[in-house]
């Protein structure tokens, strides 16, 4: 079987890995020279994705690359704690959750790709993909031309394989929250260099997330909330840090943190999207982001399940006759649990852009449910195996604590 995967982050290099590890030959095409880089800040695995990794030999290296997170910790804006609880797993789990920065993870899975004999080819941007003859031809924006039995679209919230795959598939809307984030040094001890903890305050204008790393530096990430899309072309490190400094001034540790930062990255507008009714044909599949960028901290996770699952589903197929049964079987096995993870990033987002009242109810109710009923709520998520293509659990999860 050979495979054209499209997108070179961390679906795209996972899906590389698990479908090599069938037997498909497998070309990764990548629109930018370096997809990893400096692209986003830093990012978190759950057990879920974890576990995941495991299966296909990468979890060590990617340890390596980043550091273990054991807790969690919510915070009001005044300072007072809601929850404290795991952080991305059940409290009896051998794992802990893993953050790093999002270049050492896609440079760190691509190394495992190439290892794998996957060819990565960079600076090829798809611009159509088509059925031909008993195949797939992909176009990309050089004028270079493939062809293979099976595209996979892992080309992000942007993709061009949705569109090409149906015209009238969902565009990206703005999800009222833009996110920037950063590094702080120097930070004086206290809350914020506890070290494996990750801490997210509940703020005026919008959530604040910081935890410790190895090196004595606090990572950081303002989630804005803001009905209007920011104009991105602000890019002065000064004038975001003077902007920032403003709207978290009533909040203790953000503004210490946002004095001391040392690094500041690029803004980022968050979006959300529509389900996608389409996911796949016969020779074309959609995975990550590129279906559902279902958010709260679970992007990266579910990308990863996507990846092995899609995987497994073709390794049982009768070679490459078998892969529009396998696509379908794929999609069935995948629909619900990210359909249920889509609910609780919702969830999620409200609890983040909630008004002065919604803040206070937040206050009232998240100990109660941290203490009594986090742990039942997130069962579904993190004890979920990649050997299984069902949930864990019927109920749907708050998931307030996810991130």
């Amino acid at each position: 079987m050979r495979v054209i995967v499209v997108g070179g982050g961390v679906a795209g290099t996972v899906s590389a890995i698990a479908l090599r590890r069938i037997g498909a030959e497998v070309t990764v095409y990548e629109a930018y020279a370096d997809p990893g880089g400096q692209v986003g800040s830093f990012v978190s695995l759950a057990v879920n994705g974890l576990r995941a990794l495991e299966s296909l030999g990468c979890l060590e290296a990617v340890r390596r690359a980043g550091f273990d997170v054991a807790r969690q910790r919510l915070w009001s804006a005044s300072g007072r704690l809601l929850g404290d609880v795991p952080r991305g797993r059940l409290s009896g789990d051998r794992m802990r959750s893993i953050t790093l920065m999002r270049g050492d993870l896609v440079a760190t899975l691509r190394e495992h790709a190439l290892r794998a004999g996957a060819t990565v080819v960079t600076g090829e941007r798809l611009v159509d993909a088509a059925r031909a003859g008993e195949g797939v031809r992909a176009v990309f924006g050089t004028g270079r031309t493939d062809t293979a039995d099976l595209l996979v679209g892992a080309d992000g919230l942007w993709s061009a394989t949705r569109a090409a795959l149906d015209s009238g598939a969902p565009s990206p809307a703005y999800a009222g929250l833009y996110s920037v984030s950063g590094i702080a040094g120097n930070v004086p001890p206290g809350p914020a260099t506890e070290a494996g903890t990750f801490n997210m305050v509940f703020a005026r204008n919008g959530a604040f997330v910081y935890l410790p790393a190895p090196d004595g530096s606090v990572w950081w990430s303002a989630q804005v909330a803001d009905p209007e899309e920011p104009d991105l072309s602000d890019v002065d490190e000064d004038r975001w840090l003077r902007r920032l400094g403003e709207l978290y001034r009533f909040e203790e540790v953000p503004s210490t943190l946002l004095r001391a930062t040392t690094r500041l990255h690029r803004p980022t507008p968050m979006h959300t999207l529509a389900e996608v009714p389409t996911w796949h044909d016969e020779r074309v599949v959609l995975l990550g982001d590129a279906a559902h960028p279902v958010g709260a901290g679970q992007g990266a996770s579910m990308a990863i399940e996507d990846a092995v699952v899609l995987a497994r589903h073709l390794a049982v197929a009768p070679g490459v006759p078998g892969i529009p049964d396998a696509l379908a079987g794929y999609d069935r096995a995948r629909r619900a649990r990210v359909g249920k993870m889509a609910g609780a990033a919702s969830a999620n987002r409200d609890a983040k852009t909630a008004g002065p009242i919604g803040r206070r109810v937040n206050d009232l109710i998240m100990p109660i449910f941290f203490r009594h009923f986090h742990e039942r709520s997130t069962a579904w998520l993190y004890a979920y195996e990649p050997d299984s293509s069902t949930s864990h659990s019927s109920s749907p999860p708050t998931a307030r604590g996810l991130m």
